[in-house]
Order: structure tokens, then C-alpha cells, then sequence
């Protein structure tokens, strides 16, 4: 896991130690992660099982009598946009594979392998109520100015709790074209954001990562421990210990990561889950299989 100090050794390193072994794996073909269903209109087929049913033509649909779909072709080049929760709660994790540390190497790996084959990318960062911008460019100097912003230290800090609503209405405000799109969050939020998700995929292409961490759903034995709310800083002493506790804090996790499937699903998002305690290179390779499956 990285040390967030320099960008230029984090990048190296995801070349020389990821970016190899995925080149091995999949020969270099990242089309089906990185186009799924294509930008640009092609041509019409006849419905068949597992086809996206948001791609059916209705008109055509109608004169038929036979369910239609829309065909897409790839376009050489992508603009693909990064959305990027820095809020506080990111913090979480053991040192060296905290939640935030896992959002930035995932970040510049896919940032690399999508610059290398001429695609251009952009961020929007949310970090303590500020956003802050990275229009779209190419090249690797564009990799490291990505990473080199997700390692900045934080201006300030905020007592209010994270808003994903202000950091998808700013994409939705911002992507005046279909967009590849990355959603990379722990989803922890004040509620109310379904509806600018499922607008924001309607209108691109839209991949949720949800980041999270072991500890955040079965708490280890550590007997009395202080704990603080990452987004309020309210502190509460509680038993680790407790049987009861325990419990009662997997089910509620249990409640928690159920109730975000659920949510992600009624927006058509494709979602992933991911670990502080994943490997890189099989995180890739299973997006990669999963979309080939969705998209096929």
C-alpha cells in the first residue's frame, strides 16, 4: 500500500508492479471495463435475453410488434471523469490501507491505463464540503496531476456530514457529453442522492465503487475503546467486547451495505465492491469479467 508522499513513485510503482501483471492477464484488453456498451449509435437487432433494456427502441418496438434494441459502436477515444469522495470518514482503516490510501492507487491506476491508449481524464474531488476540479487531458503528467491532487493535504476541515448530492449535481453540471464515469465512494451520506445518481447514469456510462473496510462491519475485540465519528467528531466509549454489541453492530452493517446494493440497483448503476484488503490486480480483472458478462 502507498505511502502518500510523491505521485511520480506511486505511478511508477502501479506500472511496474500492476499494470505488468494486467497486461498479462488480459493481453492488454481493457475494452469491455472501459466502453461497456459504447457512445455512438450503429444500428438495430431484435431483443434477446440479458440485452440492457434501457437500449430498446420503443418506436421500433411499436411498429414491429418485436422488441428492438440499439447497437453502439466504440468511439477510438473517451473522455472518462473520475467522482471522488475525500470526505473524512475516507480516513478509516488501519494505517497504510485506509480507505482513502485505496481510492487514490485505484484512481491512478485506472487514470493510466485509460491515458496510455490516448483517452482523455478528468476529476471532480470532494474533500470537506470544497470541490475542486481537474479538467480532462491525456498523457501520463495528467496521471500524476491527479494523483499529486487526491495526496494534497486538505485546506480545512468540516464539521457537516458528506453530501453525495453536491458532488453528482456538479458532474451532472458539468459532463456536457456522454462520459465514461467513475463513482469511487464509501457511500456514507446524507440521504437523498438516488435521484441525481440515476439521472447522472442515465445520461453516461456510469461505474459505482464502493470502498470499504473489514472493520466497518465486524468490529474486532478490544475491549473499551473511544471511538470518533470522522464526519461530527462525536466520541463514544464503547465495549468491543460485548456479545450484544457485536451483534447489534453487524446487523446494522449488514442493513447498511443492503440497503446501498438496493440503491445502486433501482439507479441501473454497475457496481462494484471494494476492500481496503483487496489486491489491485484481481479488483481490475473481476470488473473486467463482470462487465464482459453485462455487456455481452
Amino acid at each position: 500500500m502507498i505511502e502518500p508522499t510523491n505521485a511520480e513513485q506511486i505511478l511508477l510503482r502501479l506500472e511496474w508492479q500492476v499494470i505488468r501483471k494486467l497486461d498479462g492477464i488480459l493481453q492488454g484488453d481493457y475494452r469491455t471495463l472501459f466502453y461497456g456498451e459504447g457512445l455512438d449509435f450503429a444500428d438495430l437487432r431484435e431483443y434477446v435475453l440479458e440485452d440492457d433494456i434501457r437500449h430498446i427502441d420503443w418506436n421500433v418496438t411499436a411498429r414491429t410488434d418485436s422488441l428492438h434494441v440499439r447497437q453502439y459502436t466504440e468511439e477510438r477515444e473517451i473522455t472518462a471523469w473520475f467522482l471522488l469522495d475525500m470526505s473524512p470518514s475516507m480516513a478509516f482503516g488501519l494505517q497504510g490501507h485506509t480507505k482513502q490510501q485505496v481510492l487514490i492507487e485505484l484512481v491512478t491506476l485506472l487514470a493510466r491505463l485509460l491515458t496510455r491508449n490516448g483517452n482523455r481524464v478528468g476529476a471532480i474531488v470532494y474533500r470537506h464540503d470544497q470541490l475542486h476540479t481537474i479538467h480532462p487531458a491525456g498523457g501520463r503528467r495528467q496521471v500524476l496531476r491527479l494523483a499529486h491532487e487526491l495526496l494534497r493535504s486538505s485546506d480545512g476541515a468540516s464539521e457537516s456530514i458528506t453530501d453525495l448530492n453536491v458532488l453528482l449535481n456538479t458532474g451532472l453540471n458539468t459532463f456536457f457529453r456522454r462520459s465514461l464515469v467513475f463513482l469511487i465512494s464509501d457511500f456514507i451520506s446524507k440521504p437523498g442522492w438516488i435521484r441525481a445518481l440515476s439521472v447522472l447514469n442515465k445520461r453516461n456510462d456510469l461505474i459505482g465503487i464502493h470502498l470499504w473496510d473489514p472493520r466497518e462491519v465486524e468490529l474486532p475485540n478490544a475491549g473499551w475503546i473511544v471511538v470518533e465519528d470522522g464526519e461530527t467528531g462525536e466520541q463514544l466509549t464503547l465495549d468491543t467486547g460485548d456479545p450484544i454489541f457485536q451483534r447489534r453492530f453487524f446487523d446494522a452493517a449488514r442493513r447498511r451495505e443492503a440497503a446501498l446494493r438496493e440503491n445502486l440497483e433501482k439507479a441501473g448503476v454497475d457496481h462494484y465492491s471494494v476492500s481496503t484488503e483487496d489486491e489491485l490486480v484481481r479488483t481490475i480483472v473481476r470488473m473486467v469479467e463482470k462487465r464482459k458478462h453485462r455487456f455481452r
